[in-house]
């Protein structure tokens, strides 16, 4: 990629002439392979199997691997998604997936509510999602907390409901070149189900049945010998909670006699799930003589929600398809899905500054609620024409988040504060127009036919941030806690909803942007044993520049079972609207203190005077090797190696504090300031190993065994120095980017993965056992006492179901059903704070620390 000279404006030309010349190449070459003759191409697939192929990312083959691919493959069917139990289309693909990383962190804002998911331990913003083969939209969210995915915006893959989905393609490679923007880690493409009869309807129930591994229960309180808080702790704490309660239904229609009409709908209900441990801290102001207020002994100390927030969510996909005519057909499918989520921030005691006891006697929890709307559509025409395959769509979806923050106060507001809050909101937008064209051409040089795909599209993205009520975000006259102050030369409180403060008139702001690309991707085998494709694709940006990326893999057959396969492809990832427009000040987790960390786009008049160069392109390079064996059709094994170069990777810098930034940040309610930059170079290596193995018995039913294996590790091969205007500027930070946020790029997602499962089926009974290791992560802080590292842990599912008759079915079964917890954090680092003993269990955990789940499932098919 020669991104980096695009600044220039005589490359800028020549960036222009390679996308014309591109795009005169994409029209000339139908016209030049539209002269053979109809008897060259009789080789040439039929149409129906030639759009199957253009609509998906790897083979159709049944079973969970496709190992005849020139790059790795995965495929999770709808039985196996169906037999996980899990409700969640993350927490799906965490189970089932070695390369995929799921944490669930809590208590980090707007991040509890739309959870990142990544994929070989990159950004959850590396990984492209596509929806029966089209792009779909990014979430509206920027993920700001100290949790795995900071700085990235990605798909809210949990707005797909599992009834809806008839497999999950995953491509481990590197697609740029293939399918623009984000593909760097790979590609998710998700295939809707497509039945045109028939149907099912399940209701679902489980909870959380838990022990708190290392967390004792809190039996009593009273007031010790010293005049202090003196505490009787019991046995492991037990909770029963988590209740969730799941309806879904899909159906199939005939529409007419040559289409289909598929509609699947999900409704959930979850209860929070809460593993605080109690708090310790005195809640009250002691009484004039120095002892402790009475209140103290009736006190709820479990005054924190740690885990899993309350969400109510409903969604509704659409799956349609239609012969106009013997070679065209017409397709849509989309889907609107709504979200209620509630989640809590850090508890304000009654003696806190920030709080007001005029309104909250003995503190107050304040929640931040959100309403997340999402909405697709895409609607096209396929079919053929004088040889060609072709398919046009256009496509519209997008994602809205509007924040409340309710059971709060702005303490600079007094006593006459409000408690509930309208903070304000994020849209996004996405639209996009593609035209993809594809046919064999007879070659005699060229063992089988070229097969040539190219297309067009056109995108236009928009982000929008909308400000909140007054009350959420202003500055009032009133002194911390409320009190009455100099209403001009104060000291004031602490301004703006406690927990979130609403996004002010200065944040919002609604920006946009277009891109064009044009592609071209050919693939033959060459010889008989040897597949080669390649592909190249430039894509031209308004706002930052164009690229041209390239791609070309290879498969030799070198026996009947044993193939070997490499890809090499550059890449590149566009920053993100969110990433270059977001503004905020919210309170951040910084050290185990909670601070105002003001967030701020790269080109606001804060991020320049700290040096904001803008963002530009990430540039990655990509490098796969591996082999398929597949010595009979019930067993295949598939080892993949990879390496990742990532350039001018696209990261929110250190919390930056000192002096120096306080008097800059003055106005503006942060104490500490942060914004996005091209900082970092990154190299990520590892390798897959996937295998299954199909038995087939006569007594004894059949099995299914299947293993996964991901070693992964990433490693931050270069940091930008500080700008020349923070040189010695006072600020405490050794460098924009280092400390705590480059070692989270390093060690805070698993440095390997083991998923193994077996299934079994035999007359009306079917049962599926899988167990997950997790490997080592590690919780980084600034201080190293305060370092956790998270130890590997098994974690194991089970679920059983019987069919009473051909169309009615039982299920029981238990996620962690041996109630496995992260390493507690009290008893896991030399330094044990007041919040990292209240949240017991680190945020970085893989496999999140909710502990055991146990459900029952109960469903009906037609």
């Amino acid at each position: 990629m020669l991104k980096n000279q695009s600044r220039s404006l005589p490359f800028r030309k020549s960036k222009i002439a390679t996308f014309v010349a591109l795009g005169a190449l994409s029209f000339a070459i139908p016209q030049a392979l539209a002269q053979q003759s109809d008897d060259e191409l009789a080789a040439s697939a039929s149409l129906e199997d030639s759009v199957e192929n253009i609509s998906v990312i790897g083979s159709r083959r049944a079973g969970r691997t496709v190992e005849n691919s020139a790059v790795p493959i995965d495929i999770i069917d709808a039985d196996a998604i169906a037999a996980t139990g899990l409700t969640e289309t993350n927490m799906i693909l965490n189970t089932l997936l070695p390369s995929f990383n799921f944490p669930q962190p809590s208590i980090t804002d707007g991040t509890d509510h739309i959870r990142p998911a990544s994929l070989r331990g990159l950004a959850p913003d590396h990984t492209l999602v596509l929806v029966n083969g089209k792009r779909r939209h990014t979430s509206a969210l920027l993920n700001l907390n100290g949790s795995a995915g900071r700085g990235s915006s990605a798909v809210d893959l949990n707005a797909i409901p599992a009834n809806a989905i008839k497999r999950i393609e995953v491509l481990r490679d590197g697609a740029a070149a293939q399918y623009g923007s984000d593909a760097i880690a790979g590609v998710i493409n998700i295939v809707l189900k497509d039945q045109s009869e028939g149907g099912e309807f399940s209701v679902i129930y489980g909870a959380n049945v838990s022990t708190m591994e290392g967390v004792p229960n809190l039996e009593g309180v009273a007031i010790g010998p010293d005049g202090n808080l003196a505490f009787t702790e019991g046995d492991e704490r037990e909770v029963r909670d988590g209740h969730t309660t799941t309806l879904r239904g899909n159906i199939g229609f005939e529409w007419g006699d040559d289409g289909f009409v598929h509609l699947a709908a999900e409704y959930r209900d979850r209860a929070e799930a809460n593993r605080s441990d109690y708090d310790q801290r005195e809640n009250y102001a002691r009484l004039p003589d120095g002892s402790l207020d009475p209140r103290e002994l009736s006190f709820n100390r479990y005054n924190h929600n740690f885990g899993n927030g309350a969400v109510e969510d409903m969604a509704l996909f659409i799956n349609a398809g239609k012969s106009l005519s013997n070679n065209l057909e017409f397709y849509a499918f989309g889907a609107t899905s709504k979200r209620n989520s509630k989640a809590g921030g850090f508890y304000r005691r009654a003696q806190d500054s920030r709080n007001v006891t005029q309104i909250y006697q003995s503190g107050f929890l304040p929640n931040i609620k959100t309403d997340i709307s999402d909405f697709s559509l895409v609607g096209g025409v396929k079919g053929e024409s004088e040889n060609w395959l072709y398919d046009v769509s256009l496509n519209h979806g997008y994602n809205e988040l509007d924040y409340s923050v309710v059971n709060s106060l702005n303490t600079s507001l007094g006593p006459t504060s409000p408690t509930d809050f309208d903070a304000g909101g994020l849209t996004y937008d996405q639209t996009l127009f593609n035209v993809d064209a594809s046919r064999l051409v007879a070659f005699d040089s060229l063992y089988s036919d070229l097969n040539v795909a190219l297309g067009l599209e056109y995108r236009r993205e928009g982000y929008e941030i909308r400000a909140g009520e007054p009350a959420s975000y202003e500055q009032g006259t009133f002194g911390p806690g409320g009190t009455r102050t100099d209403p001009v030369n104060g000291p004031f409180g602490a301004s703006g909803s406690q927990v979130f403060p609403g996004f002010t008139p200065e944040s919002a702001g609604d920006n946009s942007r277009d891109s064009y690309s044009v592609y071209i991707d050919l693939e033959a085998d060459v010889l008989e044993n040897w597949n080669v494709s390649l592909a190249a694709r430039f894509e031209d940006y308004s706002d930052f520049g164009s690229t041209t990326n390239w791609k070309m893999a290879h498969r030799v057959q070198l026996t009947e079972s044993f193939a070997l396969r490499a890809s090499v492809s550059t890449g590149f990832r566009a920053p993100s609207l969110q990433q270059q427009y977001f503004t905020s000040v919210a309170t951040v987790f910084v050290d185990a203190v909670p601070t105002e960390t003001g967030t701020f786009a790269p080109s606001s008049d804060v991020a320049l005077a700290l040096g904001s160069p803008g963002l530009d392109a990430e540039d990655s390079t990509n490098y796969s090797a591996g082999f398929t064996y597949s010595p009979t059709a019930d067993f295949n094994l598939t080892v993949d190696f990879y390496q990742i170069e990532i350039d001018d990777r696209i990261v929110l810098s250190n919390n930056l504090s000192g002096p120096n930034i306080e008097a800059l940040l003055e106005g503006t309610g942060a104490s500490r300031a942060r914004f996005f930059l091209n900082a970092i170079n990154t190299e990520t290596k590892g390798v897959d190993i996937v295998s299954s193995y199909t038995l087939n018995t006569d007594s004894a039913g059949s099995w299914l065994f299947n293993a996964g294996i991901n070693i992964n590790d990433n490693e931050v091969t270069d940091v930008l120095a500080p700008p020349d205007v923070l040189q010695g500027a006072g600020f405490d930070q050794d460098n924009l980017f280092s400390g705590v946020e480059l070692r989270r790029f390093e060690v805070g997602a698993p440095e390997n993965k083991v998923n193994l499962s077996a299934s079994w089926t035999y007359e009306d009974f079917e049962t599926t056992l899988r167990t997950t290791r997790y490997g080592e992560v590690q919780d980084v802080s600034d201080i190293p006492a305060r370092n956790e590292v998270l130890e590997e842990k098994w974690v194991t599912d089970i679920d059983a179901t019987y069919h009473f008759t051909e169309s009615l079915a039982f299920t029981v079964g238990a996620n962690n059903v041996f109630d496995v917890y992260p390493d507690p954090t009290r008893e896991n680092v030399e330094d044990v704070t007041t919040f990292s003993r209240l949240f017991a269990y680190s945020g970085f955990s893989p496999f999140g620390f909710t502990g055991r789940f146990v459900y029952g499932r109960v469903s009906l098919s037609f």
